[in-house]
């Protein structure tokens, strides 16, 4: 772990290696991985490496990480298998359905989603 982990946070243990789950894509800010709960035939989740849980702990450095994430997702749909759409979603606090408070981004697809 490092200054920017959680010791108790799932997805800090996952980036350290400690809990194994295979990468479908990294680089030194974030990861991409398979919702072991998946919601869809696809569902992903990107993870930026350093541990905050919301939007309102954002500052100028992870604002510019959660941009790169934002520019990384199109550019991996494809091998994803999210070409005909993808959903987006990022749950904020425990009414939202956030269970992991570590801020991720969801990504559905692989099929005809509901409406919402």
């Amino acid at each position: 772990m490092n200054k920017h982990s959680d010791k108790n946070c799932v997805f800090c243990k996952i980036i350290a290696g400690e809990i194994p789950s295979p990468r479908l894509y990294e680089d030194e800010k974030m990861i991409v991985i398979r919702d072991v709960e998946p919601k869809a035939k696809y569902h992903y989740l990107c993870i930026p490496k350093e541990h905050y849980a919301h939007l309102a702990d954002l500052n100028a450095e992870r604002a510019e990480t959660l941009k790169e994430c934002f520019l990384k997702i199109p550019e991996l749909k494809d091998s994803l298998g999210l070409s005909g759409g993808y959903r987006v979603i990022i749950n904020q606090g425990d009414d939202a359905g956030q269970t992991v408070h570590h801020l991720h981004i969801h990504l559905l697809g692989g099929e005809k989603l509901p409406e919402m």
